[in-house]
């Protein structure tokens, strides 16, 4: 079992402005992924009010507009979207300057946004939680741990090679023990913060539960279907699909559905933070490319309960945590990059080109294994070469032990552990 200390830190909160700024901020994500957690201790200061609670939603729908500043003040208010009233308020004593800051908190995307577009507009500023971080399950709760990932690093201006080289090789005794348990748990369990505290059989039922609760509640929120068994079936398949170029007739078909419906579901996945759409990069380096995007879950456990992967770690798998560990990175850390694949026609493929500011790119190759063979960086090699002054350098993720540079032009192989903790 894990430590539970990564209840007093995720790295979203450095981010999140302090509530003695002036500003209103919306907090959404996945349902379960530590919202609620978050800011109350960010915002412990602030009146809290959940509006999961009817008498709460009823409370705040009584309370007339021009007296909303001095009954309910700065605040954080829960599962905002199910009273629409609130946004109209709170926009009207923003506005009037009765209030300076407020946190609108919700799970379901689609109606969350949907308020705020109709009526705070050019006035919030958003932020996502995701499931637990890589380096967040690493950390203590000592704030000298809260360094921020290797990856990020790596995103940065620096050249790949100055920032590799001054990393060490290999990482010995507790620190390489931590890292490599989080990374486990992570392709084991996913990154939902309940899980860490609890035992296997424990958790499969926890991933259960979650399921029958996304359907029950976060689907239903913001979609009415009559029968819930053909998006149960649409679901589980295209958990077994992560990794995957998209083929929206297989799986309608598969689902006994239609090609739009089809279409539709997914869009339901993406917003309900369940799914990305990895894009294909379009410019032709090598030879015709693929336009379809690629399909990952952005959380193992997840997809795991939904696929009946339960001892399954390799291949696609795997894929799908490095995958899903960088986009909840650039998405907590609001880095400025551009993430595609790269598949030509005739097979050439790089799981990942990262586009960085400066119209430079950064390659990466996934390999669930422990070495690294020179046909691993061919494809990486010829998108280099193509991109030419472009390119910011390349890494191949690896399941080895030692960061170590493998070719030109600046490829390197990075355990995929080390990528996502903190940058020793």
């Amino acid at each position: 079992m894990m430590s539970d200390n990564f209840t007093r830190y995720r790295f979203l909160e450095r981010f999140l402005p302090g509530s003695s700024k002036r500003g209103l901020v919306v907090l959404t994500g996945a349902r379960q992924t530590g919202k609620t957690t978050l800011a109350k201790a960010k915002y412990a200061g602030l009146n809290y009010i959940n509006l999961d609670a009817p008498e709460n939603r009823e409370l705040l729908r009584n309370i007339s507009t021009p007296s909303w500043a001095a009954t309910v003040r700065n605040a954080v208010i829960d599962e905002a979207q199910k009273e629409p009233s609130v946004f109209e308020k709170v926009k009207y004593a923003f506005d009037m300057r009765a209030i300076d800051f407020t946190v609108l908190l919700g799970s379901s995307q689609i109606l969350l946004l949907k308020k705020v577009r109709e009526s705070l507009a050019g006035r919030v500023s958003l932020y996502e939680l995701w499931p637990l971080l890589m380096s967040e399950i690493t950390i203590s709760g000592d704030r000298e741990d809260w360094a921020l990932p290797l990856f990020d690093r790596i995103l940065g201006p620096e050249s790949l090679d100055d920032v590799l080289k001054n990393v060490p090789p290999s990482l010995i005794g507790e620190k390489a023990e931590e890292a490599l348990r989080a990374e486990t748990h992570l392709l084991n369990w996913g990154g939902m913060p309940a899980l860490l505290s609890l035992n296997d059989e424990e958790r499969w039922k926890w991933l259960k539960d979650y399921e029958y609760t996304y359907l029950e509640r976060d689907l239903s929120d913001f979609v009415r279907l009559d029968d819930l068994t053909p998006f149960t079936k649409f679901q589980r398949l295209s958990a077994l699909c992560s990794g995957r170029l998209i083929n929206y007739s297989e799986l309608a078909r598969d689902a006994s559905v239609g090609v739009d419906t089809a279409r539709r579901y997914l869009e339901y996945l993406r917003l309900s933070y369940q799914v990305i759409l990895l894009q294909p990069f379009e410019r032709n380096l090598t030879s015709a490319v693929i336009k379809t995007p690629k399909l990952y879950w952005l959380d193992i456990g997840i997809l795991r309960r939904l696929s009946g992967r339960r001892e399954e770690s390799g291949g696609e798998v795997y894929e799908t945590l490095i995958v899903s560990e960088i986009v909840k990175w650039i998405r907590t850390a609001m880095r400025n990059v551009e993430l595609f694949f790269y598949r030509t026609r005739s097979g050439l493929e790089l799981d990942m080109l990262i586009g960085l500011e400066g119209g430079r790119f950064l390659g990466l190759e996934i390999k669930g294994r422990r070495t690294v063979v020179p046909k691993d960086i061919r494809a990486m090699k010829a998108v280099a070469d193509s991109l030419g002054s472009h390119w910011a350098g390349g890494i191949v993720a690896y399941r080895g032990d030692e960061i170590r540079r493998i070719a030109e032009p600046s490829i390197w192989a990075v355990p995929s552990r080390r990528l996502f903790t903190k940058a020793e």
